[in-house]
């Protein structure tokens, strides 16, 4: 019994680390995340450390949230669609520029540039 436990503890930790990379990827707060799955913050705290289960339903937010299936979150499928190689010159000056901002301003453009897409993504579906 006690394998099992420290098996399932080594893959919630695992589970944890890959969502805290998921979040500070797309320049998420651990507040921002809980807001956006329905939980505190708390708890995402909990969940990236992996001193707490993550359910399916959660889980299910959580890569909704990500644009991942559930089985790349969970580990048992690789990415689609990751492209391989580097970032145009163009889109790395802008990578740089962003950088250079404060964790507040950066999380400001980010939010203006997902209200873009998501107006983008809404127009697109009238077409």
């Amino acid at each position: 019994m006690n394998l099992i436990r420290a098996e399932s503890k080594r893959y919630f930790t695992a589970l944890g680390a890959h969502i805290a990379q998921l979040r500070k990827e797309r320049g998420m707060t651990q507040a921002e995340l809980a807001r956006a799955i329905g939980v505190s913050q708390q708890a995402v705290f909990a969940y990236e450390l992996g001193d707490r289960r993550v359910s399916v339903l959660i889980l299910t937010r959580i890569a909704k949230v990500f644009t991942v299936r559930v089985e790349e979150l969970i580990g048992l499928a690789r990415p689609v669609g990751i492209r391989k190689g580097r970032l145009s010159p163009r889109a790395m000056r802008h990578a740089e520029r962003l950088q250079a901002l404060s964790k507040t301003q950066q999380r400001f453009v980010i939010r203006i540039i997902d209200v873009l897409e998501a107006g983008h993504k809404l127009r697109s579906s009238y077409h």
